[in-house]
């Protein structure tokens, strides 16, 4: 459910970020005009399909014969991952906004932080898929 959780959240925070960006004004047009911008939310879209896909298939096997622990750990391990260099990425973005309460990028660096550590730390997550290698 983390896997899951994580991938949706990338998804709609991109949507609010491309939002911002297009509104925001700075230096005579908006955040959008600047190609670093373009290329920077072309990489988080790229990140949360593959996030995405990744999260899909494993749902899709859990449905049809169930996980190994090890297919567990990894869509956790990267769903959540990949948030985290999403969310970073998107508050850089904001700019000084990023650290505003008031904006939601803001409140997801601190309120989904916490999925690199719950239902099993990144480290944990990498033990456990270490273990079958």
């Amino acid at each position: 459910m983390l896997a899951v959780s994580a991938a949706r959240i990338v998804e709609r925070l991109l949507d609010l970020t491309i939002g911002y960006v297009k509104d925001r004004r700075a230096f005579g047009g908006t955040v959008w005009d600047f190609q670093n911008t373009r290329f920077k939310l072309a990489d988080v879209k790229a990140q949360a399909v593959a996030a995405r896909t990744l999260v899909d298939y494993y749902l899709a096997e859990h449905l049809e014969r169930g996980l190994t622990p090890e297919e567990a750990a990894i869509a956790k391990l990267h769903a959540t991952e990949t948030m985290w260099k999403c969310i970073d990425d998107m508050v850089q973005l904001h700019g000084g906004y990023g650290y505003m309460l008031e904006y939601p990028i803001a409140r997801a660096f601190t309120d989904y932080r916490v999925m690199r550590v719950a239902g099993g730390a990144s480290e944990v997550m990498r033990d456990v898929i270490a273990r079958k290698l």
